[in-house]
């Protein structure tokens, strides 16, 4: 048994040198080993430099799109706001003279007062308050339509329209055409009336 062993021992047994050799050998892998988890963490340093290298210029480009594209709407924007401020002006003015004219014919019919007039000149004062009515009715028209000419964008609510005023009738007639039919219908019967009056005072004074 002795001898058997011995072989076995002797292959247990190592040199100095051998021994040496495999010392080396674990502190050639252990220092292959360090190197490869070095790389290892240099190329994730390097894998998420580069992420954010790429997202850097990611937003960079999102930049220049972006710049590009408002500074091409902001300026077709203030070109356009321009043109409606301007155009808002002149509507303004055109509303506010709009405005400064109806309130002068209104004010002139309101001053009408058939109950105030001569009756020796009341065919000249209904003559003239015709007149007025019908300068108005002229100047409500003209004006109305300025106001849409210049409002069809503008979404505003128009005017009435003249012809479904209050004086136009169901036949089509404005009330003042109507009230020159009626005075002139009329105004035999008055004048007939006042020449009676007249023959009656003077046969009772006599």
């Amino acid at each position: 048994m002795a001898e058997k062993l011995r072989p076995i021992e002797q292959m247990l047994e190592l040199s100095e040198d051998e021994t040496l050799s495999a010392e080396h050998l674990d502190s050639q892998v252990q220092k292959a080993q360090e190197q490869l988890l070095q790389l290892k963490r240099q190329q994730e340093q390097i894998e998420k430099q580069k992420r954010e290298l790429e997202e850097l210029s990611r937003r960079q480009e999102e930049l220049e799109r972006g710049r590009t594209e408002m500074t091409d709407k902001l300026a077709r924007a203030l070109v356009v706001l321009e043109r409606e401020a301007y155009n808002a002006q002149k509507r303004l003015e055109q509303l506010r003279a709009t405005r400064e004219s109806f309130g002068q014919h209104l004010e002139l019919i309101e001053a009408i007062d058939p109950k105030t007039w001569n009756p020796d000149d009341l065919h000249k004062e209904l003559s003239r308050a015709l007149s007025t009515v019908d300068d108005a009715r002229t100047e409500y028209s003209e004006q109305r339509s300025r106001l849409q000419a210049t409002s069809e964008n503008a979404g505003d609510t128009p005017l009435p329209d003249i012809a479904s005023d209050a004086y136009e009738s169901n036949g089509g007639r404005s009330f003042s055409q109507w009230f020159q039919i009626g005075v002139a219908l009329t105004l035999p019967l008055i004048i007939f009336g006042v020449i009676a009056l007249a023959i009656f005072f003077w046969m009772a004074s006599r």
